[in-house]
C-alpha cells in the first residue's frame, strides 16, 4: 500500500536533477563509477547536514538502519563510511558548488521581492568574510598562523531572503579585500562592506560599473570637504558631505567625488562614519543601509550553528570544500522549499522538524504549518534572530 513519500524525498523533489546530471557531466563525475553515484553522494551528505550527523560513521549507522527506505530517499546502492570518505576525496568538488549556484539562481527569483528592512527597489548585498580555525597538521593546504590552520568563507549575501548569490573558500591568510577581484559587479545594485574592503582602486572599479557602495570610513582618512548638505538632526545626522580624496595613494585611485555622512547612533552614542559614491539617497538611508549589513554576521553565525561546516567528514581541500558547498545548498534548498510551499515556519523551525522527521510519510506542508512557534524558542532573548 502506497503511504506517501518520505518527508526526506519531499524536501529532495524540490531539487532540479537535470541541472545536476549536467554539472556532474561536467566535472567527469561518473568517469568509472560503477555503484554509488554522484547523486547518492550528495543525497548521502544533504541527510547529514538535515539530520545534524557528525561524523562518517554516524552517517553510516543511521542509513544502515533505514536500510529498506533507502530506495525512497533516492539513494540506489548501500552506503558505507569508507565508500562515501573515497567519494568526498575524488570527486570534483565543483559539481556541488555549480549545482549550489544553480539552487541559488532559483532562490534569489523566488525572493525578488522580499522586503529587508529598508524602502529600496535596487539589489542590495552585504559583503563580509568568516574564518572557521581548523588543526595545521591536519589541514596543511590551509595554512593561516604559524601554529594554525583555517579557511575562510567570503561571502555575497543578497539582503533580499539572505540568500548567499557568491560564495569563495580560500585559505586563511587571502586577505578579505582581495575577494573585489572576483566578483562581476552588477550595474545599479548596493554593496555594503565593512573597512576592512576600503581599496579605493577596487572601489573605483565599482564605481566605473555603475554600482553603488556603502562602507565606513577609517580614521585616519585624508579627505577635503566640498559641499555640506542640510540634515536632520533629530534622526542622528550630524552631517551629509560631499568630499574629495587629498592622500596621495587615494586621490589617484579614486580622483571623482565621494559623500560621507557622520551619524551619530541615539542608542549607544556611538558616532560612525560613512563612505559612499551615491548622491541621491537621503543620508539617513545610506545609514539604514549599513545597518542591514549585520545580517551578514548573523548569516555566519547562523549557519555555523545550524549547519555541518564546523565538524568535517574528509581533510582535504576537495572534501572540505564538497561539504561546504553541499551545506549551502542544503541551506538554499530548505529557503526554496520554504517559498514555494508559503510556510510561515522560520528555517530554523523547519530544520528542527525536518531533522526529527526524514523517514516519516506525513506530507510535508502538514508537517511544517502545524508548529505552534509560540512555544519555541532557538535564541536568548539578548540575541538577534535572522529568520523570523
Amino acid at each position: 500500500m502506497n503511504l506517501g513519500k518520505l518527508v526526506f524525498a519531499q524536501v529532495t523533489q524540490h531539487l532540479p536533477l537535470t541541472t545536476f546530471r549536467r554539472c556532474v557531466a561536467r566535472y567527469g563525475g561518473g568517469h568509472k563509477v560503477k555503484s554509488f553515484s554522484c547523486l547518492d553522494q550528495y543525497l548521502s551528505m544533504a541527510f547529514a547536514q538535515l539530520t545534524y550527523r557528525e561524523s562518517l560513521r554516524d552517517i553510516e549507522a543511521c542509513l544502515r538502519a533505514q536500510a529498506g527506505k533507502l530506495y525512497h530517499m533516492g539513494i540506489k546502492t548501500r552506503v558505507s563510511r569508507s565508500t562515501l570518505a573515497d567519494a568526498n576525496e575524488s570527486r570534483d568538488w565543483r559539481i556541488y558548488a555549480d549545482f549550489a549556484q544553480s539552487l541559488i539562481a532559483i532562490a534569489r527569483r523566488l525572493y525578488a521581492a522580499e522586503p529587508f528592512g529598508v524602502d529600496l527597489k535596487d539589489t542590495v548585498y552585504a559583503l563580509d568574510a568568516s574564518t572557521i580555525d581548523l588543526c595545521l597538521s591536519v589541514f596543511p593546504w590551509a595554512p593561516f598562523r604559524s601554529t594554525k590552520a583555517a579557511i575562510k568563507l567570503h561571502t555575497l549575501l543578497d539582503l533580499r531572503g539572505n540568500i548567499p548569490s557568491f560564495l569563495h573558500i580560500s585559505d586563511g591568510k587571502l586577505h578579505d579585500v582581495n575577494v573585489l577581484d572576483l566578483l562581476l559587479p552588477e550595474p545599479g545594485a548596493f554593496y555594503i562592506m565593512d573597512r576592512g574592503y576600503i581599496d579605493f582602486e577596487r572601489l573605483y572599479q565599482l564605481h566605473e560599473a555603475k554600482s553603488f557602495f556603502v562602507t565606513r570610513a577609517k580614521s585616519n582618512l585624508k579627505a577635503q570637504r566640498r559641499y555640506s548638505h542640510p540634515v536632520d538632526r533629530s534622526t542622528g545626522l550630524i552631517c551629509d558631505q560631499t568630499i574629495v580624496l587629498t592622500g596621495f595613494y587615494s586621490r589617484q585611485d579614486f580622483d571623482t567625488p565621494l559623500r560621507r555622512v557622520r551619524f551619530k547612533d541615539p542608542t549607544t552614542g556611538k558616532r560612525l562614519v560613512f563612505l559612499t559614491n551615491n548622491f541621491i539617497l537621503p543620508a539617513f538611508t545610506i545609514t539604514e543601509l549599513y545597518r542591514c549589513r549585520w545580517q551578514v554576521e548573523l548569516f555566519f553565525k547562523w549557519i555555523k550553528q545550524h549547519l555541518r561546516i564546523k565538524v568535517f567528514f574528509g581533510t582535504s581541500e576537495n572534501a572540505v570544500k564538497t561539504q561546504i558547498w553541499i551545506a549551502v545548498s542544503v541551506y538554499v534548498l530548505v529557503a526554496i522549499v520554504k517559498k514555494r510551499l508559503n510556510l510561515s515556519a522560520s528555517l530554523y523551525e523547519m530544520l528542527q522538524i525536518l531533522s526529527l522527521a526524514m523517514f516519516e510519510r506525513i506530507p510535508l506542508h502538514q508537517l511544517l504549518n502545524n508548529i505552534v512557534t509560540d512555544d519555541i524558542q532557538p535564541f536568548s532573548p539578548n540575541q538577534l534572530n535572522l529568520f523570523n
